[in-house]
């Protein structure tokens, strides 16, 4: 998995210096990404699941949620794959906490992308996006986001990885 660099910033309004141009339609999207992923390819998107148990997420991750350090969570991570080629990965970290009530269905995901559960929810709130570039210690490769969403004031934590494939796609 591409993993985003540590340094995630947030911004009232991202400077033209921080994202260029092309990267800001898709990363800075609000809306579904599952929903977006499938217009632009006509239908031909998969999810393809690449780990998926329970584990500890990062320092990071434990704060940005308001987890104790070192306290397991379910983390799931995908490539959103659209034309059979990588797009998007994205790695969800759902507190243990949240799998309770209507989300211990989120134990229950499979290949189901968690955008469509998520976005198909009345009680779904999103916080900031925060982001970050991508590298591979030696090239850039693209931008990431996360987000804390809520679902029935439960956590979990969305990071999503966009890589240059997406690029030559609009919708």
């Amino acid at each position: 998995m591409i993993q985003a660099c540590s340094n995630w910033r947030s911004y009232r309004r991202v400077p033209e210096h921080a994202m260029p141009h092309e990267w800001r339609s898709w990363v800075l999207d609000r809306g579904s990404l599952t929903k977006r992923l499938i217009r632009a390819s006509s239908g031909q998107f998969r999810v393809n699941l690449k780990h998926y148990g329970w584990a500890i997420p990062s320092h990071d991750e434990s704060r940005i949620l308001g987890i104790k350090s070192r306290e397991q969570a379910l983390i799931r991570e995908v490539e959103l794959l659209c034309f059979e080629k990588v797009w998007v990965c994205a790695r969800s970290v759902i507190p243990c906490s949240t799998l309770s009530g209507e989300e211990r269905q989120l134990q229950h995901l499979g290949t189901r992308p968690l955008g469509a559960y998520l976005f198909a929810s009345r009680a779904m709130r999103r916080g900031p996006i925060e982001l970050a570039k991508v590298n591979d210690n030696i090239h850039q490769l693209g931008y990431a986001r996360r987000s804390v969403f809520t679902l029935h004031n439960k956590a979990l934590l969305v990071s999503e990885t966009f890589l240059p494939e997406i690029l030559n796609y609009h919708a």
